[in-house]
């Protein structure tokens, strides 16, 4: 269960904190609790470890009410200072799965226009969030070493289990740096190894981050807790391949050189182990999507109690347009988000009768975009719904509706069967084409209620139909905006769809947003970075 590991998290916001802001990455925390009290113990290194974690779902540097790093903009809406509400706006409403109805929020308008600029505050509240993770982890490893673990009298089996904390803070501080290869390519980069007050950070180019991250997951991959074998919903060896995989697909975009093999090698790993597809699709994004053991491979963990914020799957169960609070368990929609009818024509029938995947609402809601703000424009989706598989109130049930406990699937199995297929078709090794189309019609065959009415011929597999069988079952995950890019779709005239570019009926535009700018302010207080080309 993730109640137990939330209390630790909880507990651990006693701790210190340090400053999000990456030209102050080395500096000691600025409160009197420091190193030495909060790792003295064993119970407190599991402490440190779940503030680790725990930075993923709660806002601010501790939990609170926003860091002083990030732009106050964010800050004005403390949900907007959540990791997963900052990055899937970046994944999704840039794409044709998603629009926001609110211009006037700090950072929305631009982003669906592709007209950003190194001042949008959600582009820079991502960016320093995801820093203020890294950061925390950098002190974990640093603190966690042997030398002192020896230091402080801690040896046997806790020294062991706290080697394995070790490699799992290594393995966030990777998922982080590849947010950043991914959404801003050259970032600031600072390891547990930079000396406290050593100087400002230096930026490192987009292929030596990707072979720093690719190193990193492979020298934690055997010290990672085995599969089956860790509490929920801390990382196992799975992680590290399944992140490795993605990693290893977009590689082409990352560095210009393609490693579809190594994608399919990794995706093998998965072959004898006790993951497979969760039988039913619908229970993949419910408050009780913990139970779904198979299918999650690394989640952020909400719960109404111990993570209330505006973000994090609080803003995807409110978020959708009209969606009333009896389907999504909650006290009501925001009346903000909702599809392009691009993305709606990716299922031949949207009512979710036929691909269960369609998860659309409709009821006074116009199919065309013909207005970017207007609320009733684009369906809904009811994909996350704060309720149990039974239909019941959610385990941990705010009696005010506000807060939800589904959690996030940063990663899940289901994605390892599509990234084999792809890397297949692309022209990798170790893999064969009939494995790869018996991988996606087992993806279909749950969509479709375990019928096979909807699998496909090996003829019909191809690129074009992977890129849209993503679009269909990893929707709302935060995967839209990178799938685009490696088609090369997501700047360019070959796939157009209501309002990209800030025209109607979409136009092509710059090649320099397939990145994000580096924020002005890093660039101003750290005159080692450069912007990223264009900006």
């Amino acid at each position: 269960m993730k109640i137990p590991y939330l209390r630790i998290a909880l507990v651990s916001l006693l701790l210190g904190s340090t400053t999000a802001c990456t030209d102050k990455l080395d500096l000691l925390p600025t409160n009197d609790i420091t190193a030495e009290t909060v790792y003295k113990t064993p119970l407190g290194y599991k402490q440190a470890l779940a503030k680790v974690y725990s930075a993923f779902a709660l806002t601010g540097n501790t939990g609170g009410t926003g860091s002083p790093d990030i732009p106050s903009q964010i800050i004005a809406d403390e949900g907007n200072s959540d990791f997963l509400r900052l990055y899937w706006n970046l994944q999704e409403l840039t794409t044709d799965e998603a629009a926001w109805t609110w211009q006037n929020d700090a950072g929305v308008k631009g982003l669906k226009e592709m007209s950003w600029s190194a001042i949008n505050p959600i582009v820079n509240g991502l960016y320093y969030r995801s820093f203020f993770q890294i950061t925390l982890c950098n002190d974990f490893i640093r603190q966690s070493s042997d030398e002192n673990l020896s230091k402080r009298g801690i040896t046997g089996t806790d020294a062991e289990n706290i080697r394995k904390y070790r490699a799992e803070a290594r393995f966030i501080r990777a998922y982080q740096y590849w947010v950043l290869l991914d959404i801003f390519g050259n970032p600031p980069f600072v390891t547990e190894n930079d000396a406290i007050g050593s100087g400002l950070p230096k930026q490192i180019q987009r292929k030596d981050l990707f072979a720093y991250i690719e190193s990193e997951l492979k020298a934690i991959e055997t010290t990672l807790v085995a599969v089956g074998q860790n509490e929920y919903p801390r990382v196992e060896q799975s992680a590290a391949w399944a992140l490795l995989a993605r990693l290893y697909l977009n590689a082409e975009v990352y560095t210009g050189t393609a490693k579809y093999t190594e994608a399919i090698t990794y995706c093998n790993k998965f072959k004898n182990t006790t993951y497979a597809l969760h039988p039913n699709y619908r229970e993949l994004t419910l408050a009780d999507n913990h139970l779904n053991k198979t299918e999650n491979l690394f989640m952020i963990a909400y719960d109404a109690t111990y993570t209330q914020n505006w973000g994090g799957t609080t803003y995807l169960a409110h978020g959708p347009a009209a969606v009333p609070g009896d389907i999504s368990g909650t006290s009501g929609n925001w009346g903000g988000l909702r599809h392009t009818q691009n993305f709606v024509s990716l299922f031949a029938d949207p009512s979710g009768n036929t691909d269960l995947r369609a998860q659309f609402y409709t009821v006074g809601q116009n199919r065309e975009m013909s207005e970017l703000y207007k609320g009733t424009d684009g369906y809904s989706s009811s994909k996350y719904r704060n309720k149990t598989r039974t239909g019941a109130k959610a385990p941990n049930a705010d009696p005010a509706g506000n807060w939800t406990d589904i959690d996030f699937p940063l990663i899940r199995f289901g994605e390892i069967y599509l990234i084999y297929a792809e890397a297949v078709l692309r022209g990798g090794a170790g893999g064969d084409a009939a494995t790869a189309l018996s991988y996606i019609n087992a993806l279909r065959t749950r969509a479709y209620g375990g019928k096979t009415t909807g699998n496909i011929t090996a003829a019909q597999l191809t690129l074009d139909f992977i890129l849209d069988e993503r679009g269909r079952e990893l929707y709302y995950e935060a995967h839209r905006r990178t799938d685009l890019i490696r088609f090369k779709k997501f700047t360019t005239a070959s796939y157009l769809w209501a309002w990209k570019g800030g025209v109607v009926a979409g136009r092509a535009v710059e090649d320099k947003y397939n990145l994000f700018p580096i924020p002005s302010n890093d660039l101003s207080s750290n005159p080692n970075l450069v912007q990223n080309k264009g900006y």
